[in-house]
């Protein structure tokens, strides 16, 4: 091929990319419209907290209050974030920096300056009060000196923040008095954690990203106070946890214990429990200029990309058995990834998760808090998270491609018309019905706000080069030069394994000119290959293609029977193909793949496209004077004894666990000896709190919700799941009620002395002990037969036109008589008019082929 043949192969793909920067590209006025809609929006969410529920930490936006620890209804460990110290203002400030509003970060600074105190008896997240309010502090202190130095505003300023930081550094580090150097879950503000009075102490685990995500808060803090005590105890934590990954895989666990470092949960992915620990290996390498992160950094994103990456997914496997995954589902926590992928230069695979993220919140208005690898909602609670918005900012930010201001629009939409309340932005329960919750937690203001204006805005319109800081987990702003002000501690040196395969940007930071050489549209072609990921037109399809051969002549007749021979009948696929009949290509021009075709499945075999089907359990109170008559509906749990094979369910007591939580050593075994036990959700797994419990001697579980809002009517049932380890030893009946159902057991308990209960399915106790009718699966399996050529051809992923189709369908035994003949399918179409029949109830197929 010729210099000539090159240069028109470079004017399509630049008229591609034109093309597509027209279709997409926002004007000038566009762009700054949404920055002043995005202004907009935050000035209502910080103002309505400032209104409505300053000093509280939180602000409750359908109540219009504040959320004051003790206070309101106890959520468990959710509220292990408020401390009494003004947690959305602290975290808020800096924001209010980089969004222009200098006037209200002054007024912010005074308030906190004068109305906060970090000296409450409450027990509080290490983790959380660290990231929130010991980064806030320092953001907010490094905007004030800036500002300062600026000579423009805050002369007044002496270092206020800064001392606060120091006194709340100290406050925390009684959290790391521990044998092994990894510190204890949570804290004492007040009496830290040893001491009688401090209410915590007891706790043996904490999570990877507990431990693993103190060195940027803790290194600045030492840096900016002179005092090294703080990176001295993050840098050891880090240690700790470096020697504990798995050798063999180089992956770290969920859950260790804090004072022998054994992994507790060994399931290892890139979501909750982990995340930030891989975020700050590598930012402390940017932050502190010390190549031992980075090479520890580089170990893990290797294991990670070998094990864990599957792409488009990001799926948690067996820290010592990596090639086995050990869920089907992924949490919204791990949307963070794609940005750190950028900030490491690896924009392939950031493209496509960030890509499959897109395509599950479109489909669900927000990204759900867990969803399934086929994409359907596992938990459906949206607390606002920010992590979605964060990955589409570093990747517009490495691409320039106008694609993702688009998305950008899209979260900024959403939040207006699902989110938005009188008195701020409300979290959402559950996606699937819209339901608000009571909640507006801090990091709403701190990171949604910081990534969405900055998104919008061009490097001239912010007061300051964004270039210069590196965003903690919390988006607060740390500046880079932190590294010349003091040297790296000593006896940091760990050794690690040589990279298997350094790349370019291993030891260097990503360069767009490298990254995307002759070729601006590189990003387009990576998202294209997953635009149907969940099917036109919102239709769900399972997974990506995928393709295998199988012998085929050219009479077109031994494929058939070869299916045939495997148990797998056909009918033709007529109704299917527009009603063209089924015919065979043979290969053109490729002699050497004669008698050879490629199978493409363009749909798998997969069960309905609807939610998961989970068969309700209940809580029947027998005892008098109930007698039966209020039945309380029920959630299952996929371990544990499964009631729906039990005959007659299981009768007992209900007795209160002690500790209502069951997250430590249970102190009332005797009294729940043969009873059920009532248990708290919150703090710990629910397989733990089963653990405990069976241990004492329960004959079941029933888990109430925390809070008081959800109910089994607004809110879908779940299934709960194990803690990643092996759940067989569990053999009690679990059940979960909402809080609503579970708030009348606890009503009639404390009414009456003693309340029994029955524990069973719920259509057995309604008298509706009827077995269904065993439904055959009805699956259509689409194949199409194709050439080489014909792969390359399309990628919508449709069927249609001339392609020869085959469907197989697989029908239960009772309609095979009326399915007699090639021109029957699963579904049936009218010849004359083209409309499809409605299928009957036994025989809904499970994914209808494309039109």
């Amino acid at each position: 091929m010729g210099p000539s043949f090159h240069a028109f192969l470079l004017y399509l793909a630049a008229l591609s990319w034109v093309r597509h920067h027209l279709v997409l590209a926002m004007t000038t006025e566009e762009k700054a419209k949404t920055r002043d809609q995005i202004l907009e929006m935050f000035d209502h969410a910080y103002g309505s907290y400032m209104k409505y529920a300053y000093p509280a930490d939180e602000l409750m936006p359908l109540s219009c209050r504040g959320r004051v620890r003790g206070l309101e209804p106890n959520r468990g460990d959710i509220d292990d974030v408020l401390g009494t110290f003004s947690l959305t203002l602290i975290d808020s400030m800096d924001t209010l920096v980089l969004l222009n509003r200098l006037d209200e970060f002054e007024e912010a600074v005074k308030k906190v300056i004068v109305d906060v105190r970090l000296d409450h008896d409450v027990v509080v997240s290490v983790f959380e009060t660290n990231i929130r309010v010991l980064g806030g502090l320092l953001g907010a202190h490094v905007m004030a000196t800036m500002l300062q130095q600026r000579q423009e505003r805050m002369q007044w300023y002496k270092n206020e923040l800064l001392a606060m930081a120091t006194d709340l550094g100290h406050r925390l580090l009684p959290a790391f008095n521990t044998t092994s150097g990894l510190p204890y879950p949570r804290v004492n503000l007040r009496y830290g954690v040893l001491n009688p009075l401090s209410r915590t102490g007891t706790e043996s685990n904490t999570c990877t990203a507990c431990a693993g995500t103190m060195i940027l808060e803790f290194a600045a803090l030492s840096r900016l106070s002179g005092e090294p005590v703080f990176e001295g105890h993050a840098r050891r934590a880090l240690d700790v946890l470096w020697e504990k990954r798995q050798r063999g895989s180089d992956l770290v666990g969920t859950v260790i214990n804090i004072h022998n470092g054994d992994w507790v949960r060994r399931d290892s992915g890139v979501g909750a429990g982990i995340d930030s620990y891989y975020e700050y290996l590598m930012k402390a390498y940017i932050l502190l200029g010390d190549s031992v992160y980075l090479e520890r950094f580089n170990t893990h994103y290797t294991a990670i990309m070998k094990y864990i990456s599957q792409p488009p997914l990001l799926l948690s496997v067996h820290m010592h058995n990596p090639t086995v995954s050990v869920r089907g589902w992924m949490d919204s926590l791990l949307a963070f990834f794609p940005g750190l992928q950028v900030l490491r230069g690896d924009l392939k695979p950031a493209i496509e998760t960030h890509e499959m993220l897109y395509q599950v919140t479109k489909q669900h208005k927000f990204l759900p808090e867990a969803f399934t690898t086929e994409f359907r909602v596992h938990w459906g609670q949206h607390p606002l998270r920010p992590e979605f918005a964060e990955s589409t900012y570093f990747l517009y930010k490495a691409t320039g491609d106008p694609y993702y201001l688009q998305v950008g629009r899209s979260i900024v939409d959403s939040l207006n018309q699902h989110a938005r309340v009188p008195c701020g932005f409300a979290a959402v329960q559950d996606v699937r019905t819209g339901r608000h919750e009571d909640r507006m937690d801090s990091f709403f203001l701190a990171e949604m706000f910081k990534y969405l204006y900055l998104l919008f805005s061009e490097k001239e319109q912010l007061l300051f080069d964004i270039d210069d800081y590196i965003f903690s987990t919390e988006a607060h702003l740390l500046p880079v030069t932190l590294s010349t002000m003091h040297p790296a501690c000593q006896g940091n040196a760990s050794a690690v394994h040589p990279t298997a395969e350094e790349d370019l940007f291993t030891h260097s930071c990503p360069s767009t000119q490298t990254l995307f050489p002759n070729n601006p549209a590189f990003a387009k072609t990576i998202r294209d290959r997953y635009k149907y990921l969940l099917g036109a037109g919102g239709v769900y399809h399972t997974t990506p293609v995928r393709e295998f051969e199988l012998p085929l002549h050219d009479t077109g007749m031994e494929p058939v029977e070869f299916l045939k021979s495997m148990g797998i009948s056909l009918s033709s696929g007529g109704a299917l193909s527009g009603g063209q009949p089924v015919s065979y290509r043979p290969p053109q021009d490729s002699p050497s793949q004669k008698g050879v075709y490629r199978l493409k499945v363009i749909a798998e075999l997969t069960h309905t496209p609807e939610e998961e089907v989970i068969e309700p359990l209940a809580v029947q109170i027998i005892s008098p004077p109930f007698l039966g008559r209020v039945v309380l509906t029920a959630g299952p749990a996929k371990f544990g004894m499964d009631l729906t094979k039990n005959e007659h369910g299981v009768k007992g007591s209900v007795v209160k666990s002690a500790p209502y939580t069951a997250c430590s050593a249970i102190t009332n075994a005797e009294e729940l000896r043969g009873r059920i036990a009532l248990a708290v959700r919150g703090e710990c797994m629910f397989a733990s709190k089963a653990r405990r419990l069976q241990e004492a001697g329960v004959a079941g579980v029933i888990f109430i919700d925390q809070g008081t809002d959800s109910s089994s009517e607004g809110t879908p049932l779940f299934q709960m799941v194990g803690d990643g380890g092996s759940t067989s030893e569990i053999s009690v009946p679990l059940v979960f009620l909402f809080s609503k159902e579970g708030q009348v057991l606890l009503d009639a308990l404390e009414e009456h002395s003693s309340v029994e209960v029955l524990l069973l399915p719920r259509n057995k106790q309604l008298g509706q002990d009827i077995k269904k009718k065993d439904r055959p699966l009805v699956m259509n399996v689409s194949v199409r037969l194709a050439d080489e050529w014909d792969l390359q051809a399309g990628s919508s992923g449709q069927l249609g036109g001339g392609i020869a189709t085959v469907e197989l369908v697989l029908e239960p035994e009772e309609q095979r008589e009326e399915s007699q003949g090639l021109g029957s399918s699963s579904t049936a179409s009218d010849p004359s008019t083209g409309a499809q029949a409605e299928p009957s109830d036994s025989q809904q197929p499970c994914a209808q082929p494309a039109p």
